[in-house]
């Protein structure tokens, strides 16, 4: 009788005890949340490094996001890979890595994300609208096809996404298939400079 109510008090000890430490890592997340709000961001990266854990998904993820506010581009690499090693199949320390790599200029890292990413959600429209941008300014016409097609296939009624697509039909001298879509863009934004100088340039 004696062990078990040791034992249980002990438990109950550590329970507590990580009820406190969440109430002050929730204290210095809303610290942070405040110091960003106002462009404080080196302040914000204090507040949480201040109860840094290396196995914190939450603060791993957060860290990569300030970090790269703050233009240390490295180091928010550095996070977000800490973040993707901690939960593999999340879609967001991805998201949030591709941000450093682009601004590095490393497109083979950004790809690499984005193709991970189709690889657990094979309709991540965010993603397959990136990857058609950047296909489509390579000049590679095709494959941009044919990842604007698929997010314009899941939401028709996507302005950024028809007006795309109609563009990568048009450099693939898919004509017809373009002015309809340069159309339909124009029910979105009837005055769009970008839907109007397509159609004048379809005799």
């Amino acid at each position: 009788m004696k062990k078990t109510l040791l034992a249980t008090i002990f438990i109950f000890s550590v329970l507590l005890s990580g009820a406190q430490d969440y109430k002050k890592l929730t204290a210095a997340f809303s610290d942070s949340y405040a110091k960003e709000k106002t462009g404080k961001y080196g302040d914000a990266v204090t507040a949480l490094k201040a109860y840094y854990d290396p196995n914190s998904y939450e603060i791993n993820l957060r860290l990569g996001w300030l970090t790269y506010l703050q233009g240390q581009f490295s180091e928010s690499t550095g996070y977000y890979n800490k973040a993707i090693n901690l939960m593999p199949y999340a879609i967001e320390p991805r998201f949030g890595l591709a941000l450093p790599a682009s601004a590095l200029g490393n497109w083979d890292l950004v790809l690499a994300q984005y193709n991970k990413i189709l690889s657990i959600d094979p309709n991540n429209t965010v993603t397959l609208y990136r990857m058609g941008l950047i296909s489509y300014d390579k000049k590679d016409y095709k494959l941009a096809y044919q990842q604007f097609e698929k997010v314009v296939n899941l939401y028709p009624f996507d302005y950024q996404s028809v007006i795309m697509f109609a563009w990568s039909n048009f450099k693939l001298g898919k004509t017809r298939e373009a002015k309809i879509l340069f159309n339909k863009a124009l029910l979105y934004y009837p005055e769009d400079a970008s839907a109007k100088e397509g159609l004048s340039l379809i005799k």
